[in-house]
């Protein structure tokens, strides 16, 4: 009788522990708990983006050279002081100070009179953020300077052949003779809504404002198509005190890196304007030749 007794005691204990050890193999199941440490496909972490095309940054006091130095600052060379030293010195330049030279570094340069200044920035674009490659971000970023600068789109932008420089049909019926003529063809070279420049003054303007200039068209801020990945130019003549200057901005994005060339011109007389031609063109090659290199990678 007291083994029937204690049957039922020892049936209910075998009961419980196989319910624990049912409950401890769960765990390791496939249903998937709160305290699941893998997650499902929905918090799964977005893929690590393509690193960017250049790793490394030129030197770049020596990345421009001589015989271009020579040929966008005239007289470089050409110093007061002791002529081999002086010269050594100009074609060195000046580093600009960065905290961080892997990311960016920049020179400048200027003439011995202080007439033309150059300067040349390089910036390597690294993304933090997940999913954006190195590239995306800096044609972002190229984009954001673009429009800062109100360039104009690639479709609206002027050509870089010089603008018509006829006069209106109507105006040729009353022209006389050559001299007649070629005033209007000056005066339509110096119409703002031709040249795209509303900046200058026409030929009309007072005497105390800058004269247009005489060495070659307007060219305006546009797309350049020939440089990079994508390249614009942004041309500003600027007029204040006794003096003008011209200040010519390339900004052109290659893969990951963005370079910016700054190139202006002054002048004490205001009736010899630096001309908009000279000084693209003269960038517009520096740029070339610095996209050619790769940037010493």
């Amino acid at each position: 009788m007291q083994r029937r007794a204690y049957a039922p005691a020892a049936a209910l204990a075998a009961a419980v522990l196989a319910a624990g050890l049912t409950g401890c193999g769960g765990g390791s199941g496939t249903g998937g708990g709160d305290d699941d440490p893998k997650p499902g496909p929905g918090g799964a972490t977005a893929p690590a983006a393509e690193p960017g095309k250049y790793h490394s940054l030129p030197e770049p006091c020596g990345y421009v050279g001589h015989e271009t130095l020579r040929r966008l600052l005239p007289g470089i060379d050409e110093g007061d002081d002791d002529a081999g030293q002086d010269a050594d010195r100009a074609f060195k330049g000046q580093a600009t100070l960065t905290y961080d030279a892997d990311r960016r570094v920049g020179c400048r340069w200027k003439t011995p009179d202080d007439t033309r200044h150059l300067s040349v920035d390089f910036e390597r674009v690294v993304s933090y953020q997940a999913g954006v490659s190195d590239e995306d971000r800096a044609q972002a970023l190229y984009a954001e300077r673009a429009a800062a600068a109100r360039i104009p789109a690639a479709s609206s932008a002027p050509s870089t052949a010089p603008p018509s420089s006829s006069p209106p049909d109507a105006k040729d019926k009353d022209a006389k003779d050559k001299k007649d003529a070629k005033d209007k063809d000056k005066k339509g070279r110096n119409d703002p809504k031709t040249t795209g420049a509303s900046s200058r003054p026409a030929g009309t303007a007072s005497p105390s404002a800058p004269a247009p200039p005489s060495n070659g068209p307007e060219l305006g801020s546009r797309v350049l198509d020939d440089v990079g990945d994508d390249a614009y130019v942004d041309d500003k003549l600027v007029s204040g005190g006794t003096d003008v200057h011209r200040d010519v901005t390339i900004v052109f994005r290659s893969a990951n890196v963005l370079v910016t060339i700054a190139y202006s011109q002054g002048s004490a007389d205001r009736q010899h304007v630096p001309g908009s031609q000279d000084l693209q063109g003269k960038a517009h090659g520096l740029a070339r030749e610095i996209d050619a290199g790769h940037f010493g990678n």
